[in-house]
């Protein structure tokens, strides 16, 4: 039945993803098919066919539409033409607002032209105003709108990415509508304010995303819910919450990585792994964990354990080691040093400044006292007081 089921999931996807020319549309289809698949993966049932699907789909563009959207407005990052069918980075809004702002131009230089003779000053601030006050601002209404999901968080982020890059092409199309010598117009003090604007909206966006990613991530780390906390039985497999967040993060990333610059894919990385360690860290100090036992840290250290597999294993695959010092594993140190502690022989070594300053450093010691009050059966931990 499953198979008769997925047969027809991945037909209708191949017909719907094919006559798709929104981006976001496209990101917003895998989203629900990502939640999908990683519910029914904790059941077992085979996914294979539905993650092909994602992996082939893609917004397609044709050489007439890159001439349109990318050479057009000169978004393209590099000189070598790419191979047909090409994918862009950006949505279909992006273009969109290119021709809305060259539309612009060619009116404000259209109306000037009648009334003074030295108008590109006046054009570029009346650009400057327009770009500021009604793209600018519609984008970040947008994303503080509350209304948006990951995958628009996204792709807003790159859409301004582009945006930004494309300010250049705006005050250089300007120049050209005015009759002005582009390379008079390529001077550092020649640029539009809100080139730096559309920077900050990027961050914001990022936030956002961040923010968004987050509320996702708490869905899966249902810890309280997933972990029989005083189970008499060890687990060494872990528990299945944690193949669903796995699942998860792995999809983000590769979404990430084919529309976000490299050091938004890192950012995105490194914050979705500190929330999760510091989401460990928070069940064990929460009111709703009265008491676990040493079965329980085992059965954690093996979710930490293919969460650390992951992110090392996504950190080299996606270049990162040439780039940055700092791997993903390193935003679960909190985590990891925890578990570690409460796996300890020695736990009272803690006490030890020059120990704890090599091997427990990124734990504080309150936190450790009032977690080590719930261990059931461990009288060694009641042998040591919490810091003055």
């Amino acid at each position: 039945m499953w198979e008769t089921v997925v047969g027809k999931m991945t037909s209708v996807l191949d017909v719907q993803f094919s006559h798709m020319n929104s981006a976001t549309h496209l990101l917003m289809v895998k989203d629900y098919v990502t939640l999908l698949g990683s519910t029914l993966r904790q059941y077992g049932y085979e996914i294979g066919p539905l993650l092909d699907v994602l992996d082939n789909s893609h917004g397609d563009k044709k050489d007439t539409d890159y001439e349109n959207v990318v050479l057009a407005f000169s978004l393209q990052t590099s000189d070598i033409m790419p191979a047909f069918l090409y994918v862009a980075p950006f949505s279909s809004m992006v273009p969109e607002v290119c021709r809305i702002v060259r539309s612009f131009i060619k009116v404000s230089v259209d109306y000037l032209s009648y009334i003074r003779t030295d108008y590109f000053d006046v054009v570029r601030k009346y650009l400057d105003k327009f770009l500021i006050e009604v793209v600018n601002e519609t984008l970040l209404d947008t994303i503080n709108s509350g209304n948006i999901s990951v995958s628009q968080a996204m792709q807003i982020a790159a859409n301004i990415v582009v945006l930004e890059r494309a300010c250049d092409f705006f005050i250089r199309h300007a120049a050209q509508q005015c009759h002005i010598a582009v390379r008079s117009v390529e001077k550092p003090q020649a640029s539009l304010t809100a080139k730096v604007l559309l920077n900050t909206s990027s961050d914001v966006a990022y936030i956002t995303l961040l923010s968004l990613v987050n509320n996702k991530i708490d869905e899966y780390m249902t810890l309280t819910e997933s972990v029989n906390w005083t189970s008499e039985e060890t687990k060494q497999n872990g528990n299945d919450y944690m193949n669903g967040m796995i699942f998860y993060l792995d999809s983000l990333m590769s979404t990430v990585q084919q529309i976000l610059p490299l050091d938004a894919m890192y950012k995105v990385g490194t914050g979705a792994l500190e929330h999760i360690s510091n989401t460990f860290v928070a069940v064990f100090l929460s009111g709703s964990i009265k008491r676990f036992n040493a079965n329980a840290i085992i059965s954690i250290n093996s979710d930490l354990k293919m969460l650390e597999n992951f992110a090392d294993d996504r950190f080299y695959s996606s270049g990162f080691g040439e780039i940055y010092k700092e791997g993903f594993k390193s935003c679960l140190t909190e985590a990891r040093q925890l578990i570690n502690l409460l796996s300890s022989s020695q736990p009272e070594n803690f006490k030890n400044p020059v120990i704890r300053e090599k091997n427990y450093y990124a734990l504080y010691y309150k936190k450790v006292a009032s977690i080590c009050e719930k261990i059931q059966g461990f009288s060694r931990w009641y042998l040591w007081e919490p810091f003055e």
